[in-house]
């Protein structure tokens, strides 16, 4: 259940995007190959980690952290409901435009993205068990339809590309941008572990769901690495390449379902796991109607992507919306353990009112976001230690690092929350 729940989920053409993105800026296949293993591994590996505490605790990831943040929960709490929106609208883009593509344009994309958010809407409502089982079966499913479209597209690969801009610093971005598409989940990791029998070996919790994640990402971002290059340049969007790649006819409308089903698998987890961290930031709000929310939300925010410069837009979704989850993981996993790896104290969480204020928490988040904004690479805005770097985004690395270290120090000088 852990493997399938994250497989489905990133079998989406913003991976295939991804993949083409390291070829746009200026790897070769092998070197974007070791961009993609490598921040699959980092921002998968996080997602793994981070998934092991729910089973101990029996809580989802934004609400067991209630147990560093205390009432400060509400910053990275609202953060993420409004990130989900944003993680909403890459998908849901694309999701339409499959629909759009596979009836030759007799359903426009408003009404494609209606039926797409309606879909996901309903999945997230429902909760918890319709998600795991959706994505139990449209893994298998998914799976199966885009092995047809990588082999009917591997005579198309080009396995020799050569760079255009081969340089430590593009291919530290390309590897930090790889990241932030995996470590957009840790947000989400203990949401779909926490009803595992707490006995359950954290290293099988760890492994099953780092193993879904990175294949299933590594596996699209490659194929749309390899086939850079083939595609019609002034197609802009992953959704219109991949059925141009594929000459359209039948295989172009197996590729369109399987984008189709793979929006809503995403999407479906994104407004699920939303709801729970607009819930445990305090605000009273009866959990399926803040999906729901999400879900109008969403469609606002797509329809605004849709007007959008895809390429920039995109890159600057993973990375603005994904800054802060690097501060934020490390205080999680330092509080942990500091707790030495015990769910002591999370019997209290559930009463917002008995929560301690979590200023410590709060600060470190600050301090670490804010010390990395000089090492931060976007479209939008390029630190001075970023561009001294040769362009290398090692913003999420120096967040971490300083966020972590900061909260370990806050918490040994005045305790807030963490049992002696």
């Amino acid at each position: 259940r852990l493997f399938t729940v994250w497989f489905t989920p990133n079998l989406v053409p913003a991976a295939f995007a991804l993949g083409a993105l390291c070829a746009i800026l200026g790897l070769g296949f092998f070197t974007g190959l070791l961009a993609i293993l490598v921040g699959n591994m980092i921002g998968g590996g996080i997602v793994a980690i981070l998934g092991t505490i729910g089973p101990k605790v029996g809580l989802g990831q934004i609400p067991l952290t209630r147990l560093s943040f205390g009432k400060s929960i509400v910053v990275p709490g609202l953060i993420n409901w409004v990130s989900t929106i944003a993680w909403d609208a890459i998908n849901a883009f694309f999701g339409a435009y499959a629909i759009q593509v596979l009836t030759g344009g007799a359903i426009p994309f408003p009404v494609g993205l209606l039926l797409v958010i309606a879909c996901q809407a309903g999945l997230s409502v429902v909760g918890y068990e319709a998600i795991h089982t959706f994505e139990k079966y449209a893994a298998i499913v998914l799976a199966i339809l885009f092995a047809i479209v990588t082999i009917v597209l591997l005579p198309k690969a080009n396995f020799g590309m050569a760079g255009a801009g081969e340089t430590l610093g593009t291919f530290v971005l390309a590897t930090t941008i790889v990241g932030s598409f995996n470590l957009g989940w840790a947000l989400y990791a203990s949401d779909y572990s926490r009803y595992l029998p707490a006995s359950t070996p954290s290293f099988r919790v760890a492994l099953f769901a780092f193993l879904g994640i990175a294949i299933s990402a590594a596996w699209i971002e490659l194929l749309g690495l390899a086939v850079f290059g083939a595609t019609d340049a002034t197609l802009t969007d992953p959704v219109h390449q991949i059925n141009a790649l594929l000459g359209g006819g039948i295989i172009g409308a197996v590729a369109m379902i399987a984008i189709f089903f793979g929006t809503v698998a995403v999407n479906a987890m994104n407004d699920y796991s939303g709801s729970l961290s607009l819930l445990a930031a305090g605000i009273k709000v009866w959990r399926p109607v803040s999906a729901l929310i999400v879900g109008v939300l969403s469609y606002i925010a797509t329809l605004w992507l849709y007007q959008a410069n895809f390429n920039n837009t995109f890159e600057n979704y993973l990375l603005f919306i994904t800054y802060w989850i690097g501060p934020w993981s490390a205080i999680v996993l330092v509080d942990w353990q500091l707790r030495k790896h015990s769910a002591a104290g999370a019997d209290h969480v559930s009463d917002f009112s008995l929560l301690p204020s979590g200023r410590n928490a709060l600060i470190a988040l600050a301090v670490g976001f804010i010390v990395s904004i000089p090492f931060m690479d976007a479209t939008v805005f390029v630190g001075p230690v970023a561009t001294a770097l040769g362009g290398a985004d090692i913003a999420y690395v120096i967040g971490f690092i300083v966020a972590g270290a900061a909260y370990w120090l806050l918490e040994r000088r005045s305790p807030s929350s963490v049992p002696a």
